[in-house]
């Protein structure tokens, strides 16, 4: 068997264990549900079901997708002439406007995120998310800006774009869990985002801004 075929059947499983997963704790509840009914029901071992989620918790919040890194790698890709509160801006736009699953804009979303919120140990992972990604995108910005290490900005830089970064997703979480659909969603996160780009002013939206590439000759 070929290597692409292994990487195939590898992405399959995978899938299938985290498909079953979901489906497991969307009816019975998160705490409710052991690895080895997971692993049952997908008809694998359990030792499988451990070797592509190390933890259960990746079941629901797979670190490839929910990533500590998520707001430093934005700020790192952004182009010339974007400042790394703006790239972070752009990024959310883009998502909101193509309803990204990242952002949680589909449809069926709400019990997921029920599900998730009724999880003490998943909130309390969500949370740990929130502060590893401050501190990754705080590096960056200490890095990129050559910052002295007893200076404060990207520390507070980081805190700014992370807050507005998790008002975004509480906001699309309060909706999504009175029943709003994702078109009325996404309409009213836009409004938001606008509201605190007006809001955001020169410091923060000038700050860290990527330099231009000198044109070739």
């Amino acid at each position: 068997m070929s290597e692409g075929l292994r990487e195939k059947h590898k992405r399959r499983t995978r899938r299938r264990i985290a498909d079953v997963a979901t489906g497991l704790f969307m009816e019975r509840g998160f705490d409710r549900v052991t690895v080895a009914e997971v692993a049952e029901a997908a008809e694998v071992s359990v030792n499988t079901v451990y070797n592509y989620f190390p933890a259960k918790e990746d079941l629901v919040l797979p670190p490839d997708q929910a990533s500590p890194r998520r707001l430093a790698e934005i700020v790192r890709e952004r182009p010339p002439g974007r400042s790394a509160a703006q790239a972070v801006l752009d990024r959310l736009r883009e998502e909101v406007e193509h309803r990204d699953r990242t952002l949680g804009l589909t449809e069926g979303f709400g019990p997921f995120f029920a599900m998730m919120r009724g999880a003490p140990t998943l909130v309390a992972r969500l949370e740990e998310l929130g502060h590893h990604m401050n501190d990754e995108l705080a590096a960056v910005l200490a890095e990129e800006t050559g910052a002295a290490p007893e200076d404060p900005l990207p520390r507070v830089v980081a805190a700014q774009i992370s807050g507005y970064h998790s008002l975004i997703f509480g906001e699309i979480g309060r909706r999504v869990t009175a029943g709003e659909r994702p078109g009325t969603i996404a309409k009213a996160v836009t409004e938001l985002l606008d509201a605190i780009e007006e809001m955001l002013g020169a410091p923060m939206l000038g700050y860290a801004v990527r330099e231009e590439r000198p044109c070739s000759e």
